[in-house]
């Protein structure tokens, strides 16, 4: 059972959960740089968007076998979450780094972002378990942190490519940089006190924790959440070169950076959503973010008509909702879960999130083709309509107590 010495508890928590939180922020670079990378060429003419489509796919399916991997042998809670972190994120960035070679239209491209996406499996969920691992009050606020890490790490590579224009080895070449840094900063940090070990992993009580009803409450809403979250990342940028475009707006031309606003601003609405979820609870904070994001995804491909700046605006709202609630899904989790199960249990709902954000990323091209960009977005609003009303039920369950120490 490992734990951080308390002479050295306090100077050690604020440097331990930097490192983690600039860790998460460099690791997550790898999720979108081959997206981002092919949007570029997208727009071109030089890739379709079924294939960029496939490439994000392949990172989402590569996370969830990562994920189911170290759910079954319990990786997260049986070692040294640091080592474990640092090695994914250095194998994660040699097969980002090999993108140079193979560039984005062979097989071997959808097979290296599936090792991406697999490695990052012992990036995100263990980033959540070491935060949680430094507080016993604010693991809202300490989850929304890492969660707005992911966001803003998702967002760079739309950045890096608006920077260098057409030119996607750039991209490439600075998301790898971005997670070799995270590997020597992650080294740097210490674990909590509320780190534990499990000396032996059970799969079976893993399984059972996971079918009680507050476990399955929490989870279908973060199955409600997710399947708007990631579809919603992987298309924005195109919907906004359409929508701006049929704006006749001048900011047509600029879609990459807007792009980049649009995702980041979900940093500060999880850090927000944090702050509050610790405070008034949980679910009333989930289900007012999903109320909200839900709203936009039906509204905004309507919005071209009325010009370039309320797509933006609500492309903006938008951002800022649809990743707000995501910490909270997993703070939620957290306190359901037994203190050895935590890591399996995280693992478990990330898995879960991440098959369906496959299924939808991949159906949305289909949508896109038959009813067009001015109601492609409506089907993602059904994920949190359905969200609301799991996180409306598990505010009524009894074990609700347990969640934001009774503020449910």
């Amino acid at each position: 059972m490992a734990r951080v010495q308390p002479q050295h508890l306090t100077a050690s928590k604020a440097v331990s959960i930097s490192l983690i939180v600039f860790s998460q922020i460099a690791a997550m670079a790898l999720w979108f740089s081959g997206t981002a990378a092919a949007t570029s060429l997208v727009a071109a003419g030089a890739l379709s968007g079924q294939q960029a489509g496939l490439l994000t796919g392949a990172v989402q399916l590569g996370f969830v076998t990562g994920t189911l991997v170290s759910a079954g042998w319990g990786l997260s809670d049986r070692f040294d979450p640091r080592r474990l972190f640092a090695a994914c994120a250095l194998t994660g960035a040699l097969a980002n780094a090999l993108l140079l070679a193979t560039g984005f239209d062979t097989a071997l491209t959808v097979l290296l972002r599936f090792v991406t996406g697999a490695m990052l499996a012992g990036v995100y969920p263990v980033g959540m378990k070491m935060a949680a691992a430094w507080t016993e009050k604010a693991v809202g606020l300490m989850i929304g942190t890492l969660v707005g890490a992911l966001t803003l790490g998702s967002s760079l590579p739309y950045l890096f490519n608006a920077v260098t224009g057409l030119e996607w080895q750039s991209t490439i070449v600075l998301s790898t940089g971005c997670a070799v840094l995270s590997v020597l900063s992650i080294s740097l940090s210490r674990l909590g006190p509320g780190h534990r070990q499990a000396a032996r992993f059970r799969l079976t009580e893993a399984l059972g924790a996971l079918r009680r009803r507050s476990m399955l409450l929490a989870n279908a809403g973060y199955l409600g959440h997710m399947w708007e979250l990631y579809a919603m990342w992987a298309w924005i940028g195109l919907f906004l070169e359409w929508a701006l475009d049929q704006a006749g707006s001048p900011l047509a031309q600029k879609s990459g950076l807007i792009t980049f606003a649009v995702i980041a601003v979900g940093a500060a609405g999880s850090v927000l959503a944090g702050l509050l979820a610790d405070r008034i609870g949980r679910t009333t904070v989930t289900i007012a973010a999903m109320v909200v994001s839900g709203s936009c995804a039906a509204t905004i491909g309507f919005l071209p008509h009325v010009g370039g700046f309320a797509v933006i605006a609500v492309a903006l709202v938008w951002g800022f909702a649809v990743v707000a609630d995501s910490a909270q899904f997993s703070a939620s989790v957290a306190e359901l879960a037994e203190p050895h199960l935590v890591g399996t249990m995280l693992t478990l709902q990330t898995s879960m999130g991440f098959l369906l954000t496959f299924l939808v990323i991949q159906g949305m091209p289909l949508v896109i083709d038959a009813v067009g960009w001015s109601h492609a977005f409506i089907v993602l609003a059904i994920g949190p309509m359905l969200g609301v009303v799991a996180m409306w039920r598990l505010r009524l369950d009894p074990e609700s107590v347990r969640l934001a120490h009774g503020r449910r």
